[in-house]
């Protein structure tokens, strides 16, 4: 029984919400293993009764002793006949007992001025631009924010099985293992049979390589591609972290302006040895590249010996028209390298993405691959094998088509009902809209502007590979906001658009 002085101790060290997405016990687990391992319960001192705990907590007496039940069966509790609970000191053996530094001492200024100073970079990736979105983007009333899922939309009953097959003990002995450099078989099968002849793309199975999400894909391309002489072709504007990552190796490129027909390309490919497009679904603006324009580039490529990185942004999500193939699908010569990603089409936090190329390159890409993190995690590439294996992904992407069909429609009509607010190029599908602004307005500080009255908006000029390019751009997604919030969101931003419009005359009178 715990003594009356020691009562309130337990409150302190226990908070439980009924909000909470954990159940009651596992919050009481939780909150008993952190005071152990941070050493505020005395291994010589007894835990309270499970009816006296359950008294000061307000819960029911058997939600303490199961929980209690686990930390014994976990080593963090040991239970003595007619004395109570006690913690485990096994539990904490291997620990240095040392105190942290106070806030006053010495040791603790030295290091706040050590830290924020550091070691000497060879490598400066601070000033680089880049899309910076707000974390609790969720908070805001209207999220036009790109590239994020829409949790109503995430098929968690078909994920769960997914996850369940995957936590088979015989699945369990097979991802626990250590696999060097070797990807899923089942994975490599899925996206061998399944995902990539939905592009057109037939390719053998050792020409295919899981990473870490496409971002992760083209790092390890340029790492393999470029050097300090290497010139790159690119899209201005342009998917701006591949920017940054081609930066990395060579200074030199070459710019090529993105039109209504995809990227429009002239005599400077010859200097090039690599182009990156996104002739899908163009990022930023959207534009899909006619299969005429697809089998040019192929062709000029091919004539200047040019290698071509094709990031098949959003391909699965068209929704007006029929798709058109990937230019891997029209590559005869192994001229393309081709890179996918489930994460617009599944989920971005689980960072699966994977790309196609010759054997002999995807066998270097795999040895790069091994040196930095030698594989993505075993786990996760079972379980969305699984997931693809069941038709999960077909089904669930045929549920985020039709919605995403239906918010597109709604924010089509929306911008139209505003002048301020200009498309220029045609949409086929995707899950954002490239808009124009008036000449006068600055998208970063309507960006700004809007998240102070709950709006989230992409300003646009960071796509852009000059720091002095067009500052009336910006994207507007619709991937995650409910389209029944869609017109109201755009009418109240278009009304932000007029303001700045009226205090920037007001300013040059």
């Amino acid at each position: 029984m715990v003594r009356t002085h020691e009562k309130p101790m337990w409150h302190q060290l226990i908070k439980l919400e009924s909000s909470s997405d954990q159940s009651l016990q596992a919050q009481l687990r939780q909150a008993l293993v952190k005071a152990i391992l941070d050493g505020h319960i005395p291994v010589n001192v007894p835990l309270p009764s499970s009816r006296e705990l359950s008294r000061q907590l307000s819960v029911a007496r058997n939600t303490v002793v199961l929980a209690y039940q686990h930390l014994i069966d976990e080593n963090y509790l040991q239970s003595h006949e007619r004395r109570g609970y006690f913690v485990n000191p096994e539990i904490l053996d291997g620990r240095v007992d040392t105190p942290p530094p106070g806030p006053q001492t010495a040791r603790s200024r030295f290091n706040d001025s050590a830290s924020d100073q550091g070691p000497d970079v060879v490598l400066d990736l601070l000033d680089r631009r880049s899309i910076n979105r707000p974390l609790n983007w969720r908070q805001y009333e209207y999220p036009f924010i790109y590239g994020q899922a829409d949790s109503s939309l995430f098929p968690v009953n078909d994920w769960r099985e997914a996850c369940r097959l995957s936590l088979r003990v015989d699945a369990i002995s097979r991802w626990t293992q250590d696999r060097v450099d070797h990807d899923d078989e089942l994975l490599i099968e899925q996206i061998h049979t399944r995902v990539l002849p939905r592009r057109g793309v037939w390719a053998d199975k050792d020409e295919i390589l899981i990473t870490s999400g496409a971002q992760n894909a083209l790092y390890l391309i340029a790492q393999l591609l470029l050097d300090k002489d290497s010139i790159v072709g690119m899209e201005d504007p342009c998917y701006v972290d591949a920017r940054n990552i081609f930066s990395l190796c060579t200074e030199h490129r070459e710019l090529f302006p993105v039109g209504e027909r995809g990227v429009e390309t002239d005599e400077r490919l010859s200097r090039c040895k690599m182009i990156y497009v996104t002739p899908s679904h163009q990022c930023p603006t959207t534009t899909t590249m006619p299969l005429e324009v697809r089998q040019n580039l192929l062709e000029e490529a091919a004539r200047h010996d040019v290698t071509i990185v094709e990031d098949d942004y959003e391909s699965e999500l068209n929704f007006v028209g029929k798709p058109t193939p990937a230019l891997k699908s029209l590559d005869a010569e192994h001229r393309v390298i081709y890179v996918g990603s489930l994460s617009k089409t599944l989920a971005p936090g689980l960072r699966v993405g994977f790309m196609v190329g010759p054997k002999k390159f995807i066998r270097q890409a795999r040895a790069l691959r091994r040196l930095m993190y030698r594989h993505p995690p075993s786990n996760n590439q079972r379980t969305v094998a699984h997931f693809l294996s069941l038709g999960h992904h077909d089904s669930a992407l045929l549920r985020l088509s039709q919605s995403f069909k239906s918010r597109w429609r709604v924010m089509d009509e929306a911008l139209k009902q505003h002048d301020v607010f200009s498309t220029l190029r045609p949409t086929f599908g995707g899950s954002a809209f490239w808009v124009q602004l008036p000449e006068s307005v600055s998208a970063r500080e309507l960006e700004t502007l809007a998240a102070q009255h709950g709006i989230v908006i992409n300003a646009g000029d960071n796509y852009f590979a000059s720091r002095k390019g067009p500052r009336n751009f910006c994207r507007l997604g619709f991937s995650s906001i409910p389209e029944e919030r869609i017109e109201a969101g755009i009418e109240k931003l278009a009304g932000l658009v007029r303001q700045l419009v009226d205090s920037g005359t007001q300013r040059s009178r």
